[in-house]
């Protein structure tokens, strides 16, 4: 996801924001965030799905592409950046539904890596996902994994959990969802599976076939 909001802050944010961040002393993630904070749920009348780089869960399908719906003229730049950041967190429930309905209960989940410095993000993660997110301070959780792996496989200690208890990164935080906030993202989400079922499930196949078009129209001699 994180590729997501890069491209969408390094190929179509206006340069004005990058300026206007540039005088605030603030990176334009910070001044996004910012701007984008005080909407209310629903309230840039935006929805977006997260397939910039195809969907591989649950829909297994690489060459499907992202979607944004809702533009109108008074469409500003923080409406879209918190559309997409939504989209992630209504991707990320689709994945939590499915373990569900696998039998596998999700209760609340824990967050790690570089983008826990993003607040506003995880806030929505806990209202659309309507579950306690615990924040770990892990700039680097695969690699922590990794090591706290070696370290069982390497006669350190003697399994995972106990190897986790001595090196595994602190608990930061807890999010908590907000009931009203959830109760609307649960409106906007049932929105979101239309469109994720449309453009993903047979609905449509416009997607492969612009995709299509897009690569005869690279490879034309």
């Amino acid at each position: 996801m994180g590729d997501i909001f890069a491209w969408y802050v390094d190929r179509a944010l206006p340069a004005s924001y990058a300026e206007q961040a540039r005088r605030r002393g603030v990176s334009p993630y910070e001044l996004l965030d910012s701007l984008a904070a005080e909407q209310p749920v629903g309230g840039h009348g935006l929805l977006a799905l997260d397939w910039h780089s195809g969907n591989r869960s649950v829909l297994m399908d690489h060459e499907l592409s992202g979607v944004l719906l809702g533009l109108t003229l008074a469409t500003r730049p923080e409406e879209i950046w918190r559309a997409l950041l939504e989209a992630t967190a209504f991707g990320a429930r689709t994945v939590v539904e499915a373990f569900t309905a696998a039998g596998v209960p999700v209760r609340e989940l824990t967050a790690a890596g570089g983008l826990t410095a993003n607040r506003l993000l995880l806030r929505i993660y806990a209202d659309v996902l309507g579950r306690p997110l615990h924040v770990l301070d892990a700039a680097q959780p695969a690699a922590l994994g990794a090591a706290i792996h070696a370290a069982v496989a390497g006669g350190a200690y003697p399994d995972v959990s106990t190897a986790s208890e001595t090196m595994g990164a602190p608990h930061r935080e807890t999010f908590h969802p907000d009931p009203a906030r959830a109760a609307a993202y649960d409106e906007l989400y049932a929105e979101y599976r239309a469109l994720h079922d449309h453009f993903g499930r047979g609905g449509t196949d416009v997607l492969h076939r612009l995709r299509a078009l897009r690569n005869r129209a690279h490879h034309t001699p």
